[in-house]
């Protein structure tokens, strides 16, 4: 293995026996249950269950929406459950990016604003981030849509912009929960294809999904039960996405 291909596949985020509790005595609910996962540089791994499972759990670990109750998560190599609020929104800003089921747009502002406020939050120039929104919406194919408002756009173009908005800053990982759970069949393939498209340019996946085909896409799949991953399923590096040729 060439020194490159050993840098690209160096740990991103690291869980290790990490366990999420909720409530106490009679009402306790343990949603993680010692729960190891990896995903390196490059990855492209699903994320399924039934409800309860614990995978919208450990994806909000992931994204350090919530702390675990015991274990540890390492993000980049550095250790992360302990850090204070602050901290860790900054980290939430500087190396997360985010797409959900809906897609939380801020109706009165531009698809050119949306994508520039990870930006503002992160104190990056006026027309330094006009510039990087613009090459954004260009790269998930919205270059001529910037200046509409997100009630002018279809819901594929809404997700589009979503997606642009999550990687606008570089993330080091890229958590998709649900997202294309409010799209029909069409734009889900539109939506997926730009997810291939952005793992091939480097971009590193996490996705939960109920959906086989969507899971499909995936190099990985974590199969969660009971608060941990009950199996894994990989495809083969000679196989094609589905739905290509």
């Amino acid at each position: 293995m060439d020194k490159s291909t050993a840098v690209a596949r160096l740990p991103v985020a690291e869980l290790r026996g990490v366990d999420k509790v909720y409530g106490n005595g009679a009402g306790l609910v343990k949603a993680l249950d010692q729960l190891d996962l990896t995903v390196r540089q490059g990855d492209y791994v699903a994320v399924m269950g039934a409800s309860g499972s614990g995978k919208s759990t450990a994806m909000n670990i992931l994204g350090c929406l919530d702390r675990p109750s015991g274990g540890s998560y390492c993000l980049n190599g550095n250790a992360v459950e302990d850090l204070d609020d602050d901290a860790l929104a900054d980290l939430r800003n500087q190396q997360l990016g985010f797409v959900f089921q809906q897609f939380h747009l801020l109706p009165h502002a531009t698809a050119l604003e949306n994508v520039m406020l990870p930006m503002i939050y992160a104190g990056v120039p006026a027309q330094q981030r006009r510039e990087k929104a613009s090459q954004a919406l260009d790269r998930v194919g919205l270059a001529d849509r910037m200046q509409n408002r997100p009630n002018q756009l279809s819901g594929g173009q809404q997700q589009r912009v979503a997606i642009a908005r999550a990687i606008i800053n570089q993330p080091s990982l890229l958590l998709a929960d649900e997202p294309t759970g409010a799209l029909d069949s069409r734009t889900t393939d539109d939506v997926l294809n730009l997810f291939d498209a952005l793992h091939a340019q480097g971009i590193t996946l996490v996705l939960v999904t109920h959906e086989d085909d969507v899971a499909a896409r995936a190099e990985r799949v974590a199969h969660f039960r009971d608060g941990r991953i009950e199996r894994w399923n990989e495809r083969p590096k000679s196989a094609g996405k589905p739905g290509t040729s």
